[in-house]
């Protein structure tokens, strides 16, 4: 029997406080005589962690974690760039036939699909990068939501095909979700997994500044194609961020193909300790634990998105605040985010990435209510001002949230457990800007509505990271519900 099966058929491995891997220790010992069993520990020992390790350098981590972040960067300015310009102008493109509000309503629906696509990813990838490994699996999620987000460059409106055009913008952007599915916790592990012990939740952190990194870009492109007449946009300004994908595609995968595979991986290959059917053997010993990880990672797009795309909208249909505006706001909330993803990726080397979440959370509760007061005087300092902090806030808890999920789940299934979770949140965070238009609207237009939305989701976020801390434990088992 594989190590790992034998493990988890005698007991549970104990997490190793800043450990990559996991030791199979048992409840019981492993099965056979008592003189031998000894013998055979220290065989399986030996194996999974002497005789198959290599050296792993912090420049080598350091390679992994930045080629992570620029990748998921690009992958992000797909996602972000749709998100954005679907606020924009996707009403008046693809759903004219629609009052203003059901034509928002669907286009900002159109984002959503995206994000109910991603669990089906996860699942998808989730099994692969248990299977076969992060690095293939990694290459073939980057090329597909570059392939997919350039696709919808070349689209024809409306007015051109009737309504094949909103259907071939809907089945764009579920592959887009698929693909987003199986990228971020991949890239995570990669860095997690390579990550030297005293830094992981900073190297953790890498591919949540992509986040930001991919906000800039996509941000900055769209900013310099809305400086055209609002025809020409219209007309066609709006494809060039989407054609952009492209080429950053072809940088992506240059990234992507030059990565080594994770150590962990390499070791659970080595012993023969991939799980048959990760996603089943991850629901039924960890399903609690999961929960909780969807709990945990809702704040990383519900809060996200509300302060972004839906803002977006909000502030130039209901306040009046220029599109160019409402732009800077989003293009200035960037390096704010970094900022409070590389403090919260140090608060959680300091202390330990849950409660780093945990505290995160609760003190951008805590400042929603102000921050939405400035969002809503509609004088543009203080929109920038407030869309720029709440995310910065929401970056705290953003930073350590990829090493808490890592440490969450044993090496055989975590890219699955990880992905599915994180994936579950960001299908529910997918659904908040539309159930910000109807809310909004039942509220006759007060940003309540919107701060109330907001430090839910917070709320969510810091229980589920409570949770995962008191199932993480010391002592509790690691397959445990």
């Amino acid at each position: 029997m594989p190590a790992g099966l034998a493990a988890r058929s005698s007991g549970y491995p104990r997490q190793r406080r800043h450990a990559a891997v996991y030791l199979p220790t048992t409840r019981s010992g492993l099965a056979g005589p008592s003189g031998s069993r000894r013998d055979v520990a220290a065989i399986i020992l030996f194996q999974r962690y002497i005789l198959f390790m290599r050296p792993n350098s912090v420049s080598e981590a350091r390679r992994v974690a930045v080629a992570a972040m620029l990748g998921t960067a690009i992958e992000w300015y797909d996602y972000f760039v749709y998100g954005i310009v679907a606020a924009l102008v996707f009403d008046r493109l693809f759903f004219p036939a629609l009052s203003p509000t059901a034509g928002a309503a669907a286009a900002l629906g159109s984002f959503a699909v995206g994000f109910i696509a991603r669990p089906a990813g996860a699942v998808l990838f989730g099994h692969l990068g248990d299977r076969i490994g992060r690095r293939a699996t990694l290459v073939t999620t980057i090329v597909l939501i570059g392939l997919s987000s350039g696709a919808i460059g070349l689209l024809p409106s409306y007015e051109t095909i009737g309504i094949a055009a909103p259907i071939l913008l809907v089945v764009l952007r579920l592959l887009e979700g698929l693909s987003v599915g199986g990228e971020w916790s991949g890239a995570v592990l990669m860095s997690v997994e390579h990550a030297p012990a005293s830094s992981r939740s900073l190297f953790g952190a890498m591919p949540q500044l992509g986040s930001p990194l991919g906000t800039l870009m996509s941000s900055g492109v769209v900013a310099l194609v809305a400086l055209m007449p609002d025809e020409a946009f219209v007309a066609w300004g709006w494809r060039l961020p989407f054609l952009l994908a492209f080429p950053m595609t072809a940088v992506a995968l240059y990234l992507r193909l030059r990565l080594d595979e994770s150590p962990a991986f390499k070791r659970l290959a080595a012993a023969d300790g991939e799980a048959g059917m990760p996603l089943l053997v991850a629901v039924r010993a960890a399903w609690g634990r999961m929960l909780a990880a969807v709990a945990a990672a809702l704040m990383a797009s519900g809060a996200f998105y509300l302060l972004t795309v839906y803002l977006v909208h909000y502030g130039t249909r209901t306040l009046g605040v220029s599109q160019q505006t409402m732009l800077v706001a989003t293009l200035g909330s960037a390096p704010v985010e970094a900022l409070g993803i590389y403090i919260g990726a140090r608060l959680g080397d300091r202390f330990s990435p849950g409660i780093a979440v945990a505290g995160g959370s609760l003190l951008t509760l805590v400042v929603a209510w102000p921050l939405m007061g400035l969002v809503a005087t509609g004088q543009p300092w203080a929109v920038i001002a407030g869309i720029s902090l709440g995310v910065g806030s929401v970056g705290l808890a953003y930073g350590p949230l990829g090493t808490l999920l890592a440490d969450a789940f044993p090496v055989d299934v975590r890219y699955t457990a990880v992905a599915v979770s994180y994936n579950i949140a960001g299908m529910l965070g997918g659904l908040v800007p539309s159930l910000a238009v109807a809310t909004v609207a039942a509220a006759n237009g007060a940003i309540v509505a919107v701060t109330i939305l907001f430090a839910g989701i917070m709320a969510i976020s810091a229980i589920g990271a409570l949770i995962l801390i008191r199932l993480m434990r010391p002592g509790t088992p690691r397959h445990a519900p």
